[in-house]
């Protein structure tokens, strides 16, 4: 197991700076001057050029990588153009209410969805499996900023039982922290419960026809004992990886419902940054969501190998 951690932490290196490379290359050749928005519009091109000479955009595009990689190698992700803070700072304050938005609405969809989909399984060709379907199908097709305005229309301004928009840290308290997030978590976790929802369907339903689940219920054991226990045990591993992505996904994608419950995350940072031409931030921002991913997906292929023992690497 080692081995196979060390290993995998060594391709992240390469893996990582080829992003970083790419992010750069990205953001520096986009139409674009923060020179410019710092000045403003009455500026003269000599202030401009005096701005950029100023946070060094004047340099050539490799002398620049240079600097900024090796700024990184330190730990130092950058300072920001705007607001003249850290980006290793700006990232920590605005990760709090992204990986709690996160980790919520994944118990949502997981609580949720792996007993729909086993039940639909279970049930296949009856009205619940059709339910199910129809309710997975439903989840893919609505757009996520639709059913964010619509849950806020219903429990926000009909029945006035939850907060509209922003955020309340964990410290606060448990209630208040739970009332702001539980709509946006709602909002996102309908995607995630459609998608396990119907991955977990689809693999149950070739466990359920083995051999060893029909010996299972001969022998007279419990549906839910062999439903949850021997098949879904067996048919888990796609379904573990669903949820990794999940998780990866949403570190880095909850832009569009921070926006509309007001919420001061990693995705509006992202916003806010690209708006304004703020290199460092959406840089730093890339490098760690993506370093984000790389750990998930190491830490699914190490349940891949605690789930089922027959794997090896």
């Amino acid at each position: 197991m080692l081995p196979l951690i060390f290993r995998r932490l060594l391709a992240t290196i390469p893996i990582m700076g080829v992003v970083a490379l790419f992010v750069f290359a990205v953001l520096h050749f986009t139409p674009g001057d923060p020179a410019a928005i710092l000045a403003g519009d009455y500026a003269t091109p000599q202030d401009i050029a005096r701005i950029r000479a100023h946070l060094g955009l004047d340099r050539p595009f490799l002398v620049q990588v240079g600097i900024w990689l090796g700024q990184v190698v330190r730990g130092d992700l950058g300072t920001s153009i705007f607001s003249g803070l850290p980006v290793s700072t700006l990232i920590k304050h605005r990760a709090e209410p992204t990986v709690a938005l996160t980790i919520l609405t994944m118990l949502i969809s997981v609580l949720i969805a792996v007993p729909l989909g086993v039940l639909a399984a279970w049930k296949q060709g009856s009205w619940i499996d059709r339910a199910v379907m129809v309710f997975a199908v439903s989840g893919f097709s609505m757009p996520v900023f639709w059913l964010g305005f619509l849950l806020v229309y219903i429990f926000a301004v009909q029945l006035a039982v939850l907060p509209v928009q922003g955020y309340v840290p964990l410290h606060t308290g448990v209630i208040p922290f739970l009332r702001h997030l539980i709509l946006p978590a709602l909002t996102l976790s309908l995607i995630f419960m459609a998608l396990i929802a119907r991955m977990t369907r689809a693999t149950m339903l070739g466990v359920l026809n083995e051999d060893y689940i029909r010996t299972a219920f001969a022998k007279g054991l419990a549906s839910r004992t062999v439903l949850f226990r021997h098949a879904l045990g067996n048919a888990g591993l796609p379904v573990i990886t669903i949820i990794g992505l999940g998780f990866a996904l949403l570190i880095g994608g909850v832009v569009v419902t921070e926006s509309v419950f007001a919420i001061p995350g990693i995705g509006r940072l992202t916003v806010d940054a690209i708006i304004h031409r703020d290199y460092p931030v959406v840089q730093g921002v890339v490098l760690v969501v993506s370093g984000v991913y790389v750990l998930i997906n190491l830490v699914v292929d190490l349940l891949y190998v605690v789930l089922d023992p027959r794997i090896r690497y």
